[in-house]
């Protein structure tokens, strides 16, 4: 009594860790991978570093609209003071003094620049919206990698439940084929092909293992995790009806993909490059304001020769009006760069609109084939339940229920590989359309 008592407590304790290693394992699901991915992503997070940066040049573009403050402090020392001759025998009159210090300050305010310094402020806002659609490239590419790694380990424990299942079916088989050839119903050569055929299946679980454990491990790396840390993920492989039509996706395409907002800006900074550029045809004007302190010691409190102080005020009007051509072909570069940035625009919708057709076709390939493989796999079921009793009976020979068993396996495995794809590329189109979903 005593013997099974421990031996109930030794059982419940191994449950007891074995649920407690459940309740400790992080299961995710994919909206919670996405975020994790997105929360550590080193791309994501150069990409924002990437939007604060052209934020900082928006800023130090907005500065040259204002006035600028300056200081300066100097020190002479001259051979000798200056002087000038009083007569013809050579007298000297001194009218300085050898130590000279200035301090001046003041400040600078430009009026007129034809239009630079607007049009380089509205370039940097370009660059700071131009940053930002990186950054959503960066985001939406980030998403799909996720999505494509999660269905992968799904398709890769789907294909490992097949390996398992057809290795106990054919343990089951080689059992049967035992029995069968010690009673000598069955001669050792069909014996023998059952167990060829089982450490074949048991290989094949080996593989799907190794490719479990691989697509684990880019998830893991996806999701900055340490590369071998077991995963545990929710089982959404399923079929949802497909309910959006071509014309649908492509209008969505078109108003969500961030490489068309991409190209629309390149255009359009392009556009102000050429005004940028013809900022040059026009006269730049200023204003400066100069406060000035003189002396002959570091104090600057005037000398015997001048006063300690003085001050001006200067407005400045400079126009360069013949640079061999030099403007007009500053220009033209600039005009022939909008002319690219227009081509590429027309080529990227072109892509865009390809890239839509071409997923949405997959998409609907992938659906078609997973009612084919649905139907294939009842086949092949009741094709193997068939041959298994007929062999029984020595009716079908032992090849007959291995082929019938291999045709059940593949069935299995084309079934899941159809619906893990259509999963897939349903993340594609989401992908092409511009758009992110969980």
């Amino acid at each position: 009594m005593l013997k099974k008592t421990m031996i109930m407590c030794l059982l419940l304790s191994m449950m007891g860790g074995q649920a407690l290693g459940v309740d400790e394992a992080e299961v995710l699901n994919l909206k919670e991978a996405v975020e994790m991915a997105l929360e550590r992503s080193p791309s994501v997070h150069s990409a924002r570093e990437g939007t604060k940066g052209a934020d900082y040049l928006r800023r130090a573009a907005l500065t040259d609209f204002l006035p600028t403050l300056r200081t300066e402090y100097d020190y002479t020392r001259l051979d000798e003071g200056p002087f000038f001759r009083t007569g013809p025998l050579g007298g000297k009159r001194t009218i300085g003094t050898r130590d000279n210090y200035s301090w001046t300050t003041g400040f600078d305010q430009p009026l007129f620049r034809g239009g630079a310094l607007y049009w380089s402020y509205r370039l940097a806002q370009f660059g700071v919206d131009l940053s930002r659609v990186f950054l959503e490239l960066v985001r939406q590419d980030l998403v799909l990698r996720v999505k494509e790694a999660y269905f992968t380990i799904l398709k890769a424990e789907k294909i490992r439940q097949v390996a398992v299942r057809s290795v106990a079916q054919l343990e089951a088989g080689v059992k049967v084929s035992k029995a069968f050839y010690d009673v000598g119903i069955i001669p050792k050569n069909d014996l023998l092909q059952t167990q060829v055929e089982l450490a074949q299946e048991r290989q094949d679980l080996t593989s799907a293992d190794v490719e479990l454990s691989i697509a684990k491990a880019s998830f893991n790396t996806l999701l900055r995790r340490e590369v071998g840390m077991e995963v545990m993920i929710e089982d959404i492989l399923e079929y949802r009806p497909m309910e959006v039509s071509f014309e649908g996706c492509l209008k969505t395409a078109r108003k969500n993909r961030p490489e068309l907002r991409e190209v629309e800006l390149n255009v359009k900074s392009a556009e102000k490059e050429v005004q940028l550029a013809k900022s040059e045809y026009f006269p730049t004007l200023g204003l400066s304001f100069n406060y000035e302190r003189v002396g002959d010691d570091p104090s600057v409190s005037g000398s015997k020769f001048e006063d300690e102080d003085n001050w001006n005020v200067m407005a400045t009007a400079r126009y360069t009006f013949w640079q061999w051509g030099r403007k007009r072909q500053l220009v033209r570069e600039k005009e022939t760069r909008l002319v690219q940035a227009k081509d590429a625009k027309i080529q990227v919708e072109d892509s865009i609109s390809l890239e839509v057709k071409d997923t949405y076709l997959r998409l609907r390939e992938a659906r078609d084939k997973i009612g084919v493989a649905e139907v294939a796999v009842e086949q092949a079921e009741e094709n193997f339940r068939i041959n298994a009793e007929r062999f029984k009976e020595q009716v079908a020979t032992i090849t007959e229920v291995l082929d019938a068993q291999t045709l059940l396996t593949q069935a299995r495995s084309n079934y899941f590989n159809a619906l893990s794809d259509y999963n897939i590329r349903w993340a594609r189109l989401d992908r092409a359309m511009g758009i992110v979903t969980y």
